[in-house]
């Protein structure tokens, strides 16, 4: 089959676009600090806390402050999902690739309320909701759980 150039011009544009959309990513970060910026009672937190994000976005965690890390947490991610643990003072960059929660924490502060979600968009984004939320949480964590999840149920944030 023969193309003349205007054809072959075209299908290289729709090929460009498409490739845009496709690859289009957005990038997110969440600074670890010891006092919240905009709430100075609140302390050892992510902020933001709660990121709804889609899949293939990547998120930067920003040692702001220093003495914090991230690490996914044991059943609060969708299976098959890659679990994350930052060192100390380490910035970390995750890729999303499967829709779900994910929950997160500093290892040192957890018990202080130093916890965190992530919401990656998508088909099957709720299906590790129930076990994310059936998970035990020590100290100031579980006060902190209890409120994310009201925001998420009360801003709608699992609907699609």
């Amino acid at each position: 089959m023969k193309m003349d150039r205007r054809t072959v011009i075209v299908g290289m544009a729709a090929l460009a676009a498409s490739n845009n959309i496709v690859y289009a990513q957005t990038n997110y970060n969440v600074e670890m600090l010891n006092v919240h910026p905009e709430d100075k009672k609140k302390r050892m937190v992510f902020h933001p806390m709660i990121q709804v994000v889609e899949v293939g976005d990547t998120v930067k965690f920003l040692a702001s402050a220093k003495g914090h890390n991230s690490v996914s947490i044991k059943g609060m991610i969708p299976d098959g999902a890659t679990p994350w643990k930052g060192k100390i003072n380490e910035e970390i960059e995750l890729i999303f690739e499967k829709p779900g929660v994910y929950g997160y924490l500093c290892q040192p502060h957890a018990t202080l309320g130093m916890v965190g979600l992530f919401i990656v968009k998508g088909e099957g984004m709720t299906d590790n909701v129930e076990a994310a939320k059936a998970v035990k949480h020590k100290g100031r964590a579980r006060k902190i759980w209890k409120e994310i999840w009201a925001t998420v149920d009360e801003e709608g944030l699992l609907n699609s």
